[in-house]
């Protein structure tokens, strides 16, 4: 019987979500909701994107808890936990 030694174990390095409070994603919530009733334009910051998505919330799941942006007829989701941050849009 041969000995040998375990192959060493990959770890898969990646991102993580900051941690926030409570407040924070109640405060999250309350913006997306007016957002959504308001039908303005914001600017989300989302996690892991370089760019920041514009356009207006047009649908909120809360069984997947994925938010629907629509802009210019294109349709992204970003799930609630992956919005980092959601400001008012000028421009």
């Amino acid at each position: 019987m041969p000995l040998g030694f375990p192959k060493p174990k990959r770890v898969k390095k990646s991102a993580k979500h900051p941690d926030r409070d409570e407040f924070d994603l109640e405060e999250l919530a309350m913006t997306l909701n007016e957002a959504m009733n308001t039908n303005k334009t914001y600017s989300f910051a989302i996690f892991i994107q370089d760019e920041p998505i514009v356009g207006k919330v047009t649908k909120m799941d809360p069984n997947t808890k994925l938010i629907t942006i629509q802009r210019y007829g294109e349709i992204f989701k970003a799930h609630f936990l992956d919005i980092l941050k959601v400001n008012s849009y000028e421009g």
